[in-house]
C-alpha cells in the first residue's frame, strides 16, 4: 500500500509538511485555493529558519541588525546585533510561500489549486476520508467540484480553518492585524535599510504593539488587537501613521490588508486521523505575535512523525500516533509559548507597563538574553547572577513607572 495525505493550505505550514511527506515516498497531495496569494504579515523570520528550512538568499529582502523600541511618551531604545553575521530577516510572504510550495511539488506532493470545501470523516476508522474541492485550473470562476480520498488529512488553512471546523477542534481567542505596504521615497527607504522599529502604546494598541518593518521596496506598517477591539482597528493604524508620520512623509499606499492571528492552541489538535498545524493549530506566539518560524516547525514535526509511525508509508498511522507529534511540540515549545503569554499580560496592559517595557530593553543582558532566544529558538538560562539582575531590574522598572499592582 502507498499512504495517501492530503495537505489542506500552502503556506510556510503546508508546504513544509508536504515537502516531508513526499521526499519520504508518501503520496502526498498539497491543496492552495490562491497560488498568487499574498497573506498579511509582518513578515520577520528568525535566523534559525533560514538555515534549518535551507532558504536562499533572495528570499531574504531585508537583513535587520537594528531595532528600535518606541515607548508611549516616544522614548526610543537602540537595540543592535551584535554579531555581523546575525541578523532576522524581512520577506514577503508570496515570495516565501511560492518557494516553499514550489519546492514541494519539485520533491514529488500533488499541487492542487483547489478550495476544499468539506470533509467528510469517515464512521469506520479503517476507512479513507473524503474530501470535496473546487478544482480551479480546469475552470475559471468557482471551479469543478471534485473528491479526493485519503488517509490521512493535515489542516494548515490557517486561523479560520475548515479542517478544524469539520473535526470539532475548538474555538479559540484570536486578534486582528491591519497592515498597510507603504513605498517611500528613497531618502526616507534608506532609513529602514537595516532597522525595524516596534511602537507601544493604548494609542497604537491597547494589548499588542504596532509595527514599521523594512522590505523589497516598501515598508509594512501595522498593528494588531484582540477581536473584542476589532472595531478600533483602523483607529489604531491611524495611530501607528501618526507616531512614524515624519518617517513615513511622502509614502504611497500600495497594499492594505487584514487578517486574524490566533492567541493560543485550540483545544483539539489531532482529532482521529487528522491533525492541525500552524495558524490552524494555533501556533502563533503571544508577545511577539511570531507566527512563520513556529507554523513552518509544527508542520515539519507533524510530519516527520507520520513519516515515522507509518514506517515511510507502509502502514496508516493512528491519533495515538499524531498526538505523538503533539507531545514532542508540547514538551519543546510549551514552557516558550508560557513565558511569552506571562509576558504580554505583564507589559502589554497599560502605558506605566509599556514605558517599563521598553526601559527594560535597554538592558544589554536583556537585549542578549532576548535574540539568543528569538534568533535560535533556544533559551539558553543565564548566569544566576545576570539572572538575578534582569528580574530586579523589571521590578525597578515597573515600580518607577506605577506599573507592578496591574
Amino acid at each position: 500500500m502507498v499512504l495517501r495525505v492530503a495537505v489542506v493550505g500552502s503556506g510556510p505550514a503546508g508546504s513544509s509538511a508536504a515537502e516531508i511527506l513526499a521526499s519520504s515516498g508518501i503520496e502526498t497531495y498539497l491543496f492552495e485555493r490562491k497560488l498568487d496569494n499574498a497573506k498579511p504579515c509582518g513578515g520577520a523570520i528568525p535566523l534559525c529558519m533560514v538555515s534549518e528550512f535551507d532558504l536562499p538568499p533572495e528570499i531574504i529582502d531585508r537583513q535587520v541588525r537594528n531595532m528600535k523600541m518606541i515607548s508611549p511618551s516616544n522614548v526610543e531604545v537602540d537595540i543592535h546585533l551584535p554579531n555581523d553575521h546575525e541578523y532576522i530577516g524581512m520577506c514577503r510572504r508570496e515570495v516565501l510561500d511560492g518557494f516553499l510550495r514550489n519546492r514541494a511539488a519539485d520533491l514529488g506532493a500533488h499541487l492542487i489549486n483547489g478550495t476544499v470545501f468539506q470533509l467528510d470523516i469517515p464512521t469506520n476508522t479503517t476507512a479513507p476520508y473524503t474530501l470535496h474541492y473546487a478544482d480551479h485550473s480546469e475552470s475559471k470562476g468557482k471551479g469543478v467540484m471534485k473528491t479526493l480520498k485519503v488517509d490521512l488529512v493535515i489542516g494548515a488553512d490557517g486561523a479560520n480553518s475548515r479542517i478544524a471546523k469539520a473535526i470539532d477542534a475548538g474555538d479559540y481567542n484570536y486578534a486582528i492585524a491591519f497592515q498597510e505596504r507603504i513605498r517611500l521615497p528613497e531618502d526616507k527607504m534608506a532609513f529602514y535599510e537595516n532597522l525595524a522599529e516596534m511602537y507601544v502604546g493604548n494609542d497604537v494598541s491597547p494589548d499588542f504593539y504596532a509595527w514599521v518593518f523594512p522590505k523589497y521596496d516598501h515598508v509594512a506598517v501595522g498593528t494588531g488587537t484582540m477581536k473584542v477591539n476589532k472595531a478600533i482597528i483602523k483607529e489604531l493604524q491611524v495611530g501607528i501613521r501618526t507616531r512614524a508620520a515624519k518617517k513615513l512623509e511622502g509614502g504611497e499606499i500600495i497594499k492594505v490588508e487584514a487578517h486574524p492571528i490566533p492567541e493560543h492552541p485550540r483545544p483539539r489538535r489531532v482529532v482521529g486521523r487528522v491533525a492541525l498545524v500552524g495558524d490552524a493549530a494555533g501556533t502563533v506566539t503571544k508577545s511577539s505575535g511570531e507566527g512563520i518560524y513556529f507554523a513552518a516547525k509544527s508542520a515539519r514535526m507533524c510530519a516527520e512523525t507520520i513519516v515515522e509511525t507509518s514506517n515511510s508509508g507502509q502502514r496508516v498511522p493512528t491519533e495515538k500516533d499524531l498526538k505523538l507529534y503533539l507531545k514532542r511540540w508540547d514538551k519543546k515549545y510549551g514552557m516558550t509559548y508560557k513565558v511569552l503569554d506571562i509576558l504580554q499580560r505583564v507589559f502589554y496592559n497599560s502605558d506605566a507597563s509599556r514605558e517599563a517595557f521598553v526601559e527594560m530593553c535597554s538592558d544589554l543582558d536583556v537585549q542578549k538574553l532576548t535574540f539568543d532566544s528569538y534568533l535560535y529558538k533556544t533559551v539558553v538560562p543565564a548566569n544566576p547572577l545576570v539572572q538575578l539582575k534582569i528580574t530586579a531590574k523589571t521590578i525597578g522598572s515597573l515600580l518607577r513607572g506605577n506599573a507592578l499592582a496591574p
